[in-house]
């Protein structure tokens, strides 16, 4: 046992190790999402967030030693959100017939999401610094955590939220879009990429290849109204 722990004490101080947790728990979440049926709510995230926080809890791992060891992953969402540059560019023509359409829904759908996030928690007393982490809350993670900083707000909140919001945007998104009708590719994939960035999108791919690219060009503007809209809707809570 004491070999065993002095091994555990040199390891846990080794980036890569954590680098290699997440990657196997994300390996784990698709394998499992795969063995499911590709049922929604087997979320690989969901299942890689869950064998991730058990393992960080019997290990006895803090965040920060384990942010210093994942933090290349935190890295790769800079490019990653840059690249979303590709299906709006891909897409652009079709985006130019339904351009009214887009615009309409992604001001709905960016201004409804910080209102609507801010309202229920001003209303169940939450302080100025838990609604300024709460304000970019659908917006992707690196411009989220920008928006969250600039306002005076806890990025490693703002991380959780993002990363729950595009969690239950992803289980609920299919089922519920179903259930109202929605039957066009590009509105169902639009509506998600605003609502649930990342996870979502990488969701719509998984369904339909047009959502997919219509759910990165709605998380890619949506991400860059948010950083407009949430500074002037917090005033009017703060």
């Amino acid at each position: 046992m004491a070999d065993a722990a002095l091994i555990w004490s040199y390891l846990s101080r080794e980036p890569l190790l954590w680098l290699t947790a997440t990657l196997l728990a994300y390996w784990a979440g698709d394998a499992a999402f795969r063995a499911s049926g590709r049922k929604p709510y087997v979320n690989p995230v969901l299942v890689a967030v869950i064998v991730l926080a058990a393992v960080l809890w019997l290990t006895g791992t803090d965040y920060p030693a384990y942010f210093e060891g994942a933090q290349f992953v935190h890295f790769m969402l800079g490019p990653a959100t840059v690249a979303l540059a590709v299906p709006l560019h891909a897409n652009l023509s079709r985006v130019r017939r339904a351009a009214l359409p887009i615009l309409a829904a992604l001001l709905a759908g960016s201004v409804t999401a910080v209102l609507s996030a801010l309202g229920i928690a001003w209303a169940m007393g939450a302080d100025a610094g838990v609604l300024a982490s709460l304000a970019p809350k659908s917006a992707t993670a690196p411009v989220a955590i920008g928006i969250s900083e600039g306002l005076g707000g806890a990025p490693t909140l703002t991380a959780v939220l993002v990363l729950l919001t595009g969690i239950i945007g992803a289980v609920v998104v299919t089922p519920l879009l179903n259930a109202l009708g929605v039957r066009d590719w590009r509105a169902r994939g639009f509506a998600v990429g605003v609502a649930a960035h990342g996870i979502g999108t990488a969701r719509a791919f998984q369904v339909n290849e047009t959502a997919g690219a219509f759910a990165g060009i709605g998380m890619g503007l949506n991400a860059v109204l948010t950083a407009l809209i949430a500074p002037l809707v917090l005033r009017l809570f703060v």
